[in-house]
């Protein structure tokens, strides 16, 4: 027979068995939440309402009308799996035939079970069917499904992040998705290159706008962050044509401009993938210059070539790079747009262009049903 070894104390085991159940119920919890684990839990808690609403509902039927049972269902539907639902809904239409037996006629008075109150919770338990088989079908929890594309979103956000930028130069972004959603077609990834000296960006608008094109944007942006800095700047865009062609979709199209600026000389290339020409203010003139680069759209044909234009930022040069949604509407096309944003973005000289990328968007394209983002780089 096997000994506990010395010091195993009845406190040390009890200690240890109560790790062990801890461990489980936490693991039973995680499990269910990340849609893995059994709904026992919910569907007991939630059958055992139904009879304590239906006795409540019996005795005091002013406090609680028989469409109470909408809520037992309701939850059913958010939480439990479309198995686990029907027995919750069969227990609910057993419940509905007591208090309908017990309460009487429901001419007798108003708080009778009545041909309305079975409609109520016939609607709500086929909503709560829906709900469940979309969830299993996609295969996410409730809660889960939300928790997922809040973090999806943030990781845009952090790939749309600017580098910090040595003293003396100051980029921003600024994104504004079509109709107030949290997704977008439009997308930035940028970082730093060549030990520091290199600034690289890409803005990129993908076919589509708001939730139908953010699928793609989050795809394109986690695939262009990974080409970026690690290809030579001219091979960037041949790749990111080449896997977007690869990806055979319906709308397979978008345009892209990559920036490579040098950090300490100022000078730069742009890159373009039928995207709109950046423009650049010269400090010396006070005049603005459209910077216009060649090349077809990502997506379009294998074999494409871009071509660069080049150019330098001065001290006080600005250079701004922006999407289609930002200057062009129904209204208005693209080249009295963009003098519209030039007009605007003359007021921010004397004062700098330090958080002017999102007064620009509200200030010239506030109420455009499209996505549109703003990128400024300029050197103080």
């Amino acid at each position: 027979m096997a000994q506990r070894p010395a010091g195993d104390s009845l406190w040390a085991r009890w200690r240890r068995a109560l790790h062990r159940a801890r461990v489980r119920v936490r693991k039973s919890g995680v499990d269910y939440f990340r849609g893995d684990g059994s709904d026992w839990l919910a569907l007991c808690v939630l059958v055992l309402s139904v009879p304590a609403l239906a006795w409540t509902t019996v005795l005091l039927p002013e406090w609680c009308p028989p469409t109470a049972l909408v809520l037992p269902v309701l939850a059913g539907g958010l939480l439990l799996r479309p198995s686990s639902l029907l027995l919750l809904y069969a227990t609910s239409a057993a419940a509905i035939v007591v208090e309908s037996a017990a309460l009487g006629p429901y001419q007798v008075g108003p708080d009778r079970v009545s041909p309305g109150s079975v409609l109520v919770i016939s609607a709500v338990a086929f909503s709560g069917m829906l709900i469940a088989q979309f969830r299993s079908r996609v295969g996410v929890p409730w809660r889960g499904g939300g928790t997922m594309l809040f973090d999806l979103r943030e990781r845009i956000r952090m790939q749309s992040r600017i580098p910090k930028l040595p003293a003396g130069w100051h980029a921003e972004m600024a994104l504004r998705p079509a109709g107030g959603q949290s997704f977008s077609g439009d997308f930035v990834v940028a970082t730093r290159t060549s030990g520091g000296r290199v600034l690289e960006a890409v803005l990129t608008d993908v076919s589509g706008k708001g939730m139908d094109a953010g699928s793609r944007a989050l795809l394109l942006s986690g695939a262009f962050g990974g080409l970026l800095g690690s290809l030579p700047p001219p091979a960037f865009l041949p790749a990111a044509n080449g896997y977007l062609l690869r990806q055979n979709w319906d709308e397979g199209f978008a345009t892209s401009v990559h920036l490579v600026l040098d950090l300490e000389s100022g000078d730069y290339e742009l890159l373009s993938a039928g995207h709109l020409p950046g423009v650049q203010l010269s400090a010396g003139t006070g005049r603005w210059e459209e910077k216009a680069a060649e090349g077809p759209l990502l997506g379009v044909y294998d074999g494409a070539e871009f071509h660069a234009v080049k150019g330098t930022l001065r001290a006080g040069d600005v250079l701004m790079l922006f999407t289609d949604g930002l200057v062009e509407t129904a209204e208005r096309d693209i080249a009295e747009g963009t003098d519209r944003l030039i007009g605007e973005a003359d007021r921010f000289v004397a004062t700098g262009f330090r958080g002017a990328a999102w007064r620009l968007i509200e200030a010239v394209a506030k109420d455009v049903n499209d996505d549109r983002a703003l990128l400024i780089v300029c050197r103080d």
